[in-house]
């Protein structure tokens, strides 16, 4: 396993990872792709993503602020596979991070995968939260997302194979959590169906991921202090494995939306009927005024991965 680490500078000369030839294959008729990248890998999904196609032998481009968290989960997947591994530290909370990022990956002719997983929570009212975090979402969430995307799709078109997953959430469905969250998750959603039914007939398939709850270390951030402790019963936490599995299946057989779970499958629909969708509401609602109306202090910037 070759181990790359590049912290990102204009105009450095990142590594380049060896081209994985599919043969007459088409990335669709494998089981996974043959190369990733994975942003927000450090922990929860997206070191999930990571372990499960280093396991099935892509190599991976792995993007998070935490670079020694990166180097640790290569140290294991060395263990384990011949998988190569580039680590890029980037913050896409900034924009200058996203373009470096943009720029890295802009034509690669081997990326057949690009999950943007990158993202934070919030709780509060939205006039209680500083405009910065609300911009700092819109930023992670959807800037991020479409920035690197616009960079590796030409390339997937050229070669008529890839496939793009984004990571949304159950509330894009359900609007009555955090205005920011539930807006940016429902744009990735609109994003992704449009973009799938754009590319129809190039072999490139795009997925929209909504899981709901899982165990990871997105809920230790101290703007969810309230929804850590929250009561909330043990079967609506997934784990980041469930989720990833669910997502990689979903795509080989071309669904665009992915809900892993039965019970976010029920919620959704409770969640968009007119008859049960009031009762819902209500529920969600009472669950919030229970919590902080306010988020955490204002010098704590977000950790996106």
């Amino acid at each position: 396993m070759l181990i790359f680490i590049t912290k990102i500078s204009p105009g450095s000369g990142s590594p380049w990872l060896s081209y994985v030839d599919c043969g007459s294959k088409t990335l669709m008729s494998e089981r996974t792709p043959r190369t990733a990248l994975i942003t927000g890998a450090s922990s929860g999904i997206g070191e999930s993503f990571a372990r499960q196609l280093a396991a099935d032998g892509c190599h991976l481009i792995l993007v998070a602020r935490r670079i020694e968290r990166l180097e640790a989960i290569a140290a294991d997947l060395q263990d384990g596979g011949s998988s190569r591994v580039e680590m890029i530290q980037a913050d896409l909370s900034e924009e200058t991070d996203i373009q470096r990022v943009a720029n890295r990956i802009a034509g690669l002719e081997t990326l057949d995968l690009l999950v943007n997983n990158a993202g934070f929570g919030m709780s509060g009212y939205f006039s209680k939260i500083e405009l910065e975090k609300h911009l700092y979402m819109n930023r992670v969430h959807i800037e991020a997302a479409l920035s690197l995307t616009h960079a590796v799709l030409p390339g997937m078109i050229a070669r008529r194979r890839g496939g793009i997953i984004n990571v949304s959430s159950v509330a894009a469905y359900i609007p009555w959590g955090n205005v920011s969250y539930n807006a940016t998750k429902a744009y990735l959603v609109a994003f992704s169906e449009a973009l799938n039914a754009e590319s129809r007939g190039m072999n490139i398939r795009v997925q929209a991921l909504c899981p709901g709850f899982t165990y990871s270390e997105f809920h230790n951030s101290p703007d969810l202090t309230g929804i850590r402790k929250s009561p909330l019963p043990k079967i609506f936490w997934l784990e980041s494995d469930f989720v990833v599995s669910e997502s990689l299946k979903s795509l080989a057989q071309g669904k665009v939306i992915c809900i892993p779970g039965m019970q976010y499958r029920l919620v959704v629909a409770l969640g968009r009927s007119p008859i049960t969708s009031p009762l819902l509401r209500s529920i969600i609602l009472r669950i919030r005024q229970r919590r902080p109306r306010t988020a955490t202090s204002s010098n704590h910037k977000p950790d996106t991965g």
